[in-house]
């Protein structure tokens, strides 16, 4: 049995952002990540990140890695990271279970873990949704971004989200034509920035639209559309019929956190937030003690704001084991004041008023 000071579950941006954290506060950390590199989400985004410089705004997601890979290179003394690794459980007494490379099973006991598992994407129910041809949006940019693979030569786009909206405009760099965007809200739900520049490739966008049918012997050949009213019902009469080899379905993203309700954390579900996420303080302990989270394994948001939580909860972490950072109110202080920024304005709101469901306040505070 191995043990550790802090483990972090997961290598993804928040993950990697607390590694970093913790490790300059002077913790030693153990990261466990399931697939063979680190980076998570970042690794397959190409855009331009928004926010400010702190979060590598104008930086694509690609290189972001490289550069915290630097930052963790700064600390390697503190760091351990294993790879390939699955962790199976995560107990009450703190211990976690791993199998590694899906043969070598053993334990580690941290004295606190840091779960920063991210999240998996929605899907839609529609005939013959298991057609090949239908794919999630971080399929398509994995094989786009990560293989080099186009996907098909016509696509359907479902979701207006940032997601669908940048993959649409990836796709059509790729050589793909979008046939259109769709999306059931009356309203796109990503930037207008993202929207304006796909409208000028002429790619329609439609609202009020869902998919009822794929069509296709062996694999996609065809997408049927319609509207739908104000009560999101169906409108009969308004089908339409795409050809398309190639659905690409962008409708959110629900956090992974099945490790945190297996060690008993209190759950609550919060729409605005995604799904199920944790309860927890400020610090981002959740009601077990000992147990931290951070990014979208407690709500889905972009990875700027998944980054600043990592770095949070890695200092609060350290702390809670007994390694304050140097710096540690000055840094609190930042990381809080760089959240509320990017969560500022009625873009913003959902997440604000999700986190005030989800925080608790100490008995002593």
């Amino acid at each position: 049995m191995k043990t550790t000071e802090i483990a972090i579950v997961g290598g993804g941006p928040a993950g990697l952002c607390a590694a970093i954290s913790a490790a300059s506060s002077g913790a030693k950390v153990t990261v466990i990540e399931r697939n063979s590199n680190l980076g998570g989400q970042l690794v397959k985004q190409t855009h331009m990140f928004f926010g400010s410089e702190k979060q590598y705004a104008s930086t694509r997601g690609i290189d972001i890695p490289e550069i915290l890979f630097k930052k963790l290179e700064e600390y390697k003394e503190n760091i351990e990271i294993i790879n390939n690794t699955n962790v199976v459980g995560l107990y009450e007494d703190g211990m976690i279970t791993l199998m590694e490379d899906e043969s070598k099973y053993y334990k580690i006991k941290p004295e606190a873990v840091i779960v920063a598992t991210g999240a998996s994407e929605k899907f839609l129910s529609f005939k013959n949704n298991d057609l090949p041809g239908i794919y999630g949006a971080g399929a398509v940019q994995t094989l786009m971004n990560v293989y080099g693979v186009r996907p098909g030569d016509k696509v359907l786009m479902v979701g207006a989200g940032n997601i669908g909206l940048i993959v649409s405009y990836q796709l059509m760099q790729a050589g793909v034509k979008v046939e259109a965007v769709i999306d059931a809200a009356p309203k796109i739900g990503g930037y207008h920035v993202h929207a304006s520049k796909i409208r000028r490739m002429g790619i329609p966008i439609l609202t009020r639209h869902t998919v009822v049918e794929a069509k296709g012997e062996e694999y996609l050949e065809k997408a049927v559309i319609c509207e739908l009213d104000e009560k999101w019902n169906p409108i009969e009469g308004t089908e339409k019929e795409l050809d398309v080899d190639v659905m690409c379905i962008s409708v959110g993203l629900a956090p992974l956190n099945e490790l945190l309700s297996m060690v008993g954390c209190e759950m609550k579900y919060v729409p605005s937030l995604s799904g199920f996420v944790p309860m927890r303080y400020d610090n981002y302990e959740t009601t077990v003690e000992n147990i931290f989270t951070a990014g979208d394994s407690s709500g889905v948001e972009e990875a700027s704001a998944a980054m600043v939580e990592g770095y949070l909860a890695g200092l609060c972490t350290a702390k809670k084991v007994g390694k304050v950072h140097e710096n540690y109110d000055e840094l609190l202080n930042d990381y809080k004041s760089q959240l509320n920024s990017l969560r500022s304005g009625p873009v913003g709101k959902h997440i604000r008023d999700g986190i005030d469901q989800i925080e608790r306040r100490r008995d002593n505070a």
